[in-house]
């Protein structure tokens, strides 16, 4: 009987906390095999608004030559070289098949990709 005395104050007796699990650490943003953004210097941003104001337009000619100065000015700029690509796109978008244009749009993108792959277009917002 003083065996299930002392075993019975054992189970009902207060006992200390658990000790805390440590936080578990937020997930990454970014895949670990992204490669990190290129650094740009802000110097295509001057040529950016102009081009994009002349691409709204459809005045494609104009807003490549913006593009081009921006894509000179700052070659890490992910946002001059998308924004020259999708104006070359749209160049050679009246035909259907893969023409010059569309290639070198191709490249641009890619290029835009490999400077920053989490780069998303503002147009301007």
């Amino acid at each position: 009987m003083l065996l299930a005395t002392v075993l019975l104050s054992a189970a009902l007796a207060p006992q200390a906390p658990p000790p805390e699990a440590p936080a578990p650490e937020p997930p990454a943003m970014m895949a670990p095999d992204v490669p990190p953004a290129a650094t740009s210097t802000g110097a295509a941003d001057p040529y950016l608004g102009p081009g994009i104001a002349a691409f709204k337009k459809r005045r494609f000619a104009a807003a490549r030559a913006e593009f081009e100065k921006a894509a000179a000015a700052d070659p890490q700029s992910a946002a001059a070289a998308y924004y020259l690509g999708y104006t070359w796109y749209k160049i050679g978008e009246p035909s259907r098949r893969m023409n010059p244009s569309k290639e070198r749009a191709k490249e641009l993108f890619a290029k835009a990709f490999s400077l920053d792959p989490t780069f998303a277009p503002t147009w301007g917002k």
